[in-house]
């Protein structure tokens, strides 16, 4: 081995150490500077000795310009999501029914800190990471290792691995997986929300939406650049080190993870209390988010006996606190408007702390609500965060009104364009009629068609659309089709990045008629009505010349949805714009394949889906119920026509169906009615 090579091996060990040091033990031993330079040096051995190059490096943290798409990967384990209690007697209750699962056998309580960030799962294969995804929908997830790379509080390659003794005591498997939550700190969030606000960038909500928005960016140099925080809290494997789930968590510590120091466990129930009473105060003292607390039965053998639910473990639960209040001074009231054209008050307040942020403003939700407290300006309010997340106003302190306070009194004029606003019959927002002027509405409408559910065009987001506007790129989303790459390469450095925004833009042309629909954004259109219409009408042509009494005909269509849909092909924009679309070739018309699959089979049926299918997922056989005219229901009553029953379903669900006299449909079963 050469020198360079040894020394390019001696920076990565030194490195790896200080990251430890730095970011899971808080224990730095060098100075910032100091680290940089180092991590400077082995840049530059790197970029000498290419054909050294290992993907565990510290190097690799960094984060790269190169974009992928995300793809989908099924986990090993499901990730099931746990049920939520919010009082002592819900606790007491669990610790009993778990009691009775055990047959009075004795049995410890891990209790942990519940972390409000984005769930990941970790795989590590000798010694290194080798795929970082998230929860996603429970059964596959997306794929996120490159990003998680950056984060360095997790390892990329285990401490003082040793493949000879992999799976020996205290030893780390051959392969393992260990999850836990990403998390960005309450200093991080602080920090990109004034970097966004200066320049004048939507603000993240809170810490979690921030951290997922940050952690599904396509360039991992934007995450690298968030410092992300994440706390891993079960591990799982063929071959663990230990019986119990704590000691599994302590030894992971020793092997370099950042498992929560708060972490205890518990004999009885009263422990299990005192350890919530304690957080419950505590937590507002932590640098990063957490909305609760979790219990787990500390004994795997136990946890086996205890078994799952169709959702969620019987062996644990989540605890979650109530909504911190305090009080402060609404200054004044300002007015929002949305892709809808609906118009929010937000209440401007003195800042003050709340659930560990500095909270400026609330949403005050419509002209009631403001009227249901009587607010004035001036006024003492109380402000909770609503599942610890979005601020909003609870009570006023009447008594402390100041003498000249005014009534908040609402809007009448459209705050960005002038326009007199509206309020529909049975709606709670007042509106801004003015949809092909009103500058939000506009934008607000784009980013509707480029989502993923509408026309998915994931090349673009909220900033490129607003630059694209502020440019005169594009004034209404069918614009997008005429835009060209040398358009948007500006001084030519960014071509890849072009030439995939317009090949994004092209491939949308192929979405399916009933995205292009909820694509449109109509008001009071969601995806699902979206998707009904499409496959009652089957064209454009058709539903764009629908009156009210065919339109109602749909299911899910009342009166005022009837006439927003009537109104919006009655607007002379609205009908230029699905011409435009219609000219580009973006489709206007349910395939072949589609209206094959159509039948009435199921008219008239309200269907349960409840299990773990074989064959399909859930959402598919939504889809084929749908397709063949019957009804996606979501809890069991008398109205049920049956049941689509996979494996290990809920044995509430099962108790209520055989009450109730509902029929149970296996999988097989459903898909032999439907084939007939």
């Amino acid at each position: 081995m050469t020198d360079e090579a040894k020394r390019i091996e001696q920076l990565r060990r030194e490195l790896d150490e200080h990251n430890h040091r730095y970011y899971v033990e808080n224990q730095p031993t060098i100075s910032d500077q100091d680290f940089d330079m180092l991590m400077h040096e082995l840049q530059e051995l790197e970029d000498r000795h290419p054909e050294l190059y290992d993907a565990s490096s510290p190097t690799q943290r960094v984060g790269s310009d190169l974009q992928s798409e995300f793809r989908q990967v099924v986990h090993k384990y499901p990730m099931l999501s746990l049920a939520n209690t919010y009082s002592e007697q819900d606790v007491r209750e669990w610790y009993d029914s778990v009691s009775r699962g055990l047959a009075g056998e004795p049995f410890e309580v891990c209790c942990e800190m519940k972390y409000d960030g984005l769930s990941i799962s970790l795989t590590y294969k000798d010694g290194v990471l080798t795929q970082a995804v998230t929860r996603g929908d429970g059964v596959q997830g997306d794929d996120v290792t490159q990003n998680v790379k950056t984060i360095r509080s997790i390892p990329l390659k285990l401490r003082d691995y040793d493949e000879k003794q992999a799976g020996m005591a205290g030893r780390p498997p051959k392969e393992f997986e260990i999850r836990g939550e990403i998390l960005m700190p309450w200093a991080s969030f602080e920090r990109l929300n004034r970097e966004r606000e200066a320049a004048e960038e939507p603000l993240f909500a809170n810490p979690r939406n921030a951290a997922s928005g940050t952690l599904k960016s396509l360039d991992s140099r934007v995450v690298a650049s968030r410092q992300l925080d994440a706390y891993l809290y079960y591990l799982l494997g063929e071959s663990l080190p230990a019986e119990g789930h704590y000691e599994n968590l302590e030894t992971a510590r020793q092997w370099g993870f950042k498992i929560s120091e708060g972490m205890r466990k518990a004999h009885n129930v009263d422990e299990v209390l005192e350890f919530i009473d304690y957080w419950d105060k505590e937590r507002k003292n932590l640098p990063v988010a957490t909305d609760g607390i979790v219990l787990k039965v500390n004994s795997l053998r136990q946890q086996r006996a205890l078994g799952f639910t169709a959702k969620s473990p019987r062996w644990a639960i989540a605890y979650k606190f109530k909504a911190e209040r305090v009080a402060t001074r609404l200054l004044e009231v300002t007015y929002q408007v949305g892709r809808t054209g609906a118009v929010t008050p937000v209440a401007n307040m003195e800042p003050v702390q709340l659930a560990g942020t500095t909270v400026r403003r609330a949403t005050l939700n419509n002209e009631d609500f403001i009227k249901s407290f009587d607010l004035h300006i001036g006024d003492m309010v109380y402000v909770e965060k609503g599942g610890e997340i979005i601020p909003k106003i609870v009570g006023v302190d009447i008594e402390q009104r100041p003498i000249v306070a005014q009534p908040v009194t609402f809007i009448k004029r459209c705050p960005e364009c002038g326009t007199p606003l509206v309020r529909y019959e049975g709606e709670a927002a007042w509106y801004c009629p003015n949809d092909a002027g009103c500058p939000p509405q506009i934008k607000g409408r784009i980013e509707h068609f480029i989502a993923r559910k509408a026309m998915n065009i994931d090349s673009l987001g909220p900033e490129t659309v607003d630059e694209y506007y502020r440019r005169g790129l594009i004034r209404n989303f069918a614009d997008l089709y005429d835009i060209e790459v040398q358009q948007i390469n500006g001084d030519g450095s960014r071509t890849r990045s072009a030439q995939k925004i317009v090949a994004g833009i092209e491939k949308s042309k192929q979405v399916p008629f009933e995205r292009v629909v909820f694509a449109l954004g109509i008001r009071f259109v969601g995806e699902t009505t979206a998707r009904l219409l499409a496959r009652h009408f089957k064209t454009m042509d058709a539903l764009m010349n629908a009156g009210l009494q065919e339109l109602q005909e749909v299911e899910g269509v009342g009166e005022v949805m009837a006439k927003s849909i009537v109104g919006y092909f009655h607007n002379d924009a609205c009908r230029m714009l699905v011409e435009r679309l219609r000219g580009y070739g973006v489709q206007m018309r349910l395939s072949q394949e589609q209206t094959a699959a159509q039948s009435d089979r199921l008219a008239g049926k309200s269907i349960v889906i409840s299990g773990v299918f074989a064959h399909h997922s859930r959402d598919e056989y939504k889809l084929m119920i749908e397709q063949n005219g019957g009804k996606n229901v979501g809890s069991i009553s008398s109205k049920t026509s049956f049941i689509l029953a996979g494996d290990n379903m809920g044995p509430s669900k099962l108790e209520k169906a055989k009450k109730l006299g509902i029929a149970l449909m296996t999988e097989d079963e459903f898909l032999q009615l439907l084939a007939l």
